[in-house]
């Protein structure tokens, strides 16, 4: 599984009321109008420029806050590929799994890379590659890369039991 796109870079503490504001917490239910309000008031343009495949870096504690959800389905709607961080807060980093968004810790890669640059993430073999150099990850469990696979923890499940959706 490869993920392709441009780096959006964010420093430390990127809380989940930055990635998607609590204002709208009761008022926003469909997950496509959710993405219409990521990351808009730490960077008004990300919801507008953003392309399918890209990949947001940031600095430690990337997703700390509250366990809403909506801060990891505003990303999904938006296509982004996949989150690399110094570290990532251990909620978002549950509800980044059950929703099929990889969320990687590589602190060599958030120090190398910078908003713009094109990177390759290959999950399969662990690695972030990019024109500045190939960062290595720890590569995930089975049961996790068959989760993203599948589009998330429910198609996942569903699948496993014999469910259709």
């Amino acid at each position: 599984m490869a993920i392709k796109g441009r780096v959006w870079k964010y420093g430390d503490d990127v809380n989940t009321d930055v990635l998607f504001p609590g204002k709208y917490t009761y008022t926003v239910n469909d997950p496509a109008q959710m993405g219409e309000h990521a990351l808009e008031d730490l960077d008004p343009e990300f919801r507008f420029k953003v392309q399918p495949g890209d990949v947001i870096v940031a600095g430690k504690n990337f997703g700390c806050g509250s366990s809403r959800e909506q801060a990891v389905v505003c990303l999904v709607t938006k296509k982004v590929g996949a989150v690399i961080a110094k570290s990532v807060a251990r909620i978002y980093y549950r509800n980044c799994i059950n929703n099929a968004l990889p969320a990687l810790t590589c602190a060599e890669a958030v120090e190398a890379l910078e908003s713009g640059d094109e990177v390759e993430v290959d999950l399969e073999a662990g690695e972030i590659r990019s024109a500045k150099g190939t960062f290595v990850f720890p590569l995930l469990p089975e049961a996790v890369m068959g989760i993203f696979e599948a589009g998330g923890l429910i198609p996942y499940t569903r699948r496993r039991l014999g469910i259709e959706a």
